[in-house]
């Protein structure tokens, strides 16, 4: 079953650069010129029409000669930028969509040379813009990713010995070099390229083509359609980081829908927010679950003071309704506080919570639903056995449309993987839709789970423990375990991993072994990528299979039992199908399946209630349901 939005159908779109689309339209040229972007630390404003000189003077310099005080980039390179949100960031990305030349968002969370050499090289990177507190890392990771040092610029600031994206503009000016032209690009043209982990793996470079975001922005466009009008000088908080989708989508495109100026700031600081939103009489806030979690239990935040606040966005991760309540309890009762479902192979969003008066009121509010399909695409629910789920049946989600990514860069074999025939992306998370359509977050079916809202993935972090120089393991399985702050549950996991000791290890005792494992995933990885949720030695870790995880709601398991379709119960760290990492107590338990065993088969997996009980793994009580697992 093919489920579809409840907006009209959406035209194809004709073949356009993404400048054109945003500031060559009359439609979209307002009237009168306003600040579309303002610095959150210093004040500085960039109106739009400046926005626009500032990015076609900026192309210019990115392909003028070098004789001309331009950086000469070529037509078959890729550019990476490295940097915390500034007013050149946007800038510069624009300039790169003028000229065509893709660029690659690199973290500026990633602290480690190691880290953005890897990102570098799998983007395969030729050079890179930094801001200048990034700058030494940068040059490491540069050496690392064998790109040369005379190709690492300076995109805001200035460092003396090295080109900055300002100095070339004003060098080019005065050279006089002719203004370059906004060079043609269709719906398959290589825009930019963003790091996902995927549905599984360690993080890949997701493309995404100027297609892609025109069409994006034409969903955000009917989206807006079907909500209440908005001031006419909307002005919007902007802390989200330009190298997520997220951000990316709100602040670099969406952002551009007139009249809209945005207070862009480097980075999340709370602080900051709290006087800024009076400062400026901000209408939206967008954050991430975890930031919202902070924001409504600071002891300095005042009602008054978020008087013009008309709406409340939050994305990145899964918004728990109690936690959009306690928005609503700490700033104004009533207050709209909107999710949506979006993923870096999306381009943008694919599910949007919309107001009752959207449709004509013929979908009833609910605030435990994700949101509605947007325009565009298409969805269907694939149960675990692979048929096609229908109604109010869970299962994975699979979506279609021309937003969606056309591949991994590079990376053929996770491409297959990732999309089936037929254009459908596979989410990896577990949804159900009811008969109005409205979209219920159940579970995440892949591996990759968010600390801080960030995507961790075991698989990189395996990797990362395995290399470690000194032999002290044979094997390692990490997983995402939850936890609880502030006595809110905010869907947080924190890394925890289950190791083999060699017989070197075995010589060093587990102990010393972990500080030395510890020491170097702290060395190579950035810190939201740390094993803190601590080591444990076992004597086997059963990597070579799929990781499926279950949080349940209660807290008196006896792990490590299953009941398999022959009926019996084994204790599985002895018996051939896996290993269940847990403790009683814990409430959740990771089972990593080998693949070699279980291929083909169908289990039907239980834990054992303290009290003798047997309870299917996906609930308990009046709502537990069987769970098929199927590996093919």
């Amino acid at each position: 079953m093919i489920f579809k939005p409840l907006f009209p159908e959406v035209l194809p779109l004709a073949d356009q650069n993404v400048h054109d689309f945003l500031f060559n339209k009359p439609a979209r040229t307002p009237d009168v010129d306003y600040p579309i972007h303002i610095d959150a630390l210093t004040g500085v404003r960039r109106t739009r029409s400046e926005f626009i000189d500032r990015v076609r003077d900026g192309a210019t310099a990115l392909v003028a000669p070098l004789s001309s005080g331009g950086f000469e980039i070529g037509p078959n390179e890729h550019v990476g930028i490295l940097s915390y949100n500034c007013l050149d960031y946007l800038a510069l990305m624009h300039s790169l969509l003028v000229v065509t030349i893709p660029f690659a968002l690199l973290s500026a969370y990633s602290t480690t040379p190691y880290e953005i050499a890897h990102a570098a090289k799998s983007a395969k990177v030729t050079r890179i813009f930094v801001e200048p507190s990034l700058l030494q890392v940068a040059l490491q990771a540069a050496q690392e990713a064998g790109i040369p040092e005379e190709r690492i610029h300076i995109l805001n600031g200035i460092v003396k010995g090295r080109k900055s994206y300002a100095e070339a503009i004003d060098e080019v000016e005065r050279c006089g070099v002719p203004r370059t032209p906004v060079k043609p690009a269709d719906r398959n043209t290589f825009a930019y390229a963003v790091f996902s982990s995927g549905t599984t793996g360690a993080p890949k470079v997701v493309m995404l083509t100027h297609g892609n975001v025109c069409f994006s922005l034409v969903q955000g466009e009917m989206i807006a359609k079907e909500e209440p009008p908005l001031p006419k000088a909307m002005v919007i908080l902007a802390p989200l980081p330009m190298s997520h989708t997220y951000g990316l989508g709100l602040i670099a495109f969406r952002g551009f829908r007139s009249p809209t100026s945005l207070i862009i700031f480097p980075k999340w600081d709370l602080e900051l927010v709290l006087e800024v939103v009076p400062k400026f009489r901000v209408n939206g806030l967008y954050l991430r679950p975890s930031q919202l979690h902070e924001l409504v239990h600071c002891k300095n935040l005042k009602k008054e003071h978020f008087v013009s606040v008309m709406v409340i966005g939050c994305g990145s991760a899964y918004l728990p309704p109690k936690l959009a309540l306690t928005v609503q309890q700490a700033i104004r009762p009533g207050l709209p506080v909107v999710q949506g479902f979006g993923m870096s192979e999306i381009a943008s969003i694919a599910l949007r919570m919309l107001p009752p008066s959207a449709f004509g009121g013929r979908v009833p509010p609910d605030f435990n639903a994700v949101g509605l399909l947007v325009a565009g695409l298409e969805a269907r629910i694939i149960l675990a056995d692979g048929s096609e789920g229908g109604v109010n049946e869970p299962g994975e989600l699979w979506l279609r449309g021309a937003n969606i990514s056309p591949g991994y860069f590079g990376d053929e074999a996770a491409t297959r993987e990732a999309f089936a025939e037929g254009g459908w992306f596979k989410t990896g998370d577990h949804f159900r839709i009811d008969q109005h359509g409205r979209f219920y977050f159940v579970d995440r079916a892949k591996e990759i789970f968010k600390v801080a809202d960030f995507q961790v993935s075991p698989t990189e972090l395996e990797d990362v423990l395995r290399a470690q120089p000194d032999g002290l393991i044979t094997d390692v399985a990490v997983a995402g375990v939850p936890v609880c702050s502030n006595g809110v549950d905010a869907n947080e996991h924190i890394p925890r991993a289950w190791i083999v000791l060699s017989e070197k290890g075995k010589q060093r005792g587990g102990d010393a072994v972990m500080k030395l494992l510890d020491e170097w995933v702290r060395q190579k990885l950035t810190q939201y990528k740390w094993v803190t949720g601590g080591y444990e030695v076992v004597a086997q870790a059963c990597v070579a299979g799929t990781l499926i995880q279950f949080t349940l709601g209660i807290t008196d398991l006896v792990p490590g039992h299953i009941d398999s379709h022959v009926g019996r119960w084994e204790d599985v760290s002895q018996g051939p199908v896996g290993a269940i990492c847990g403790a009683a107590g814990e409430g959740y338990i990771n089972l990593r399946l080998r693949r070699d065993v279980v291929e083909g088969s169908s289990y039907l997996l239980c834990v054992r209630h303290a009290r003798g009980n047997v309870l299917p793994m996906s609930g308990f009580g009046s709502k537990a349901r069987h769970r098929h697992l199927w590996f093919i």
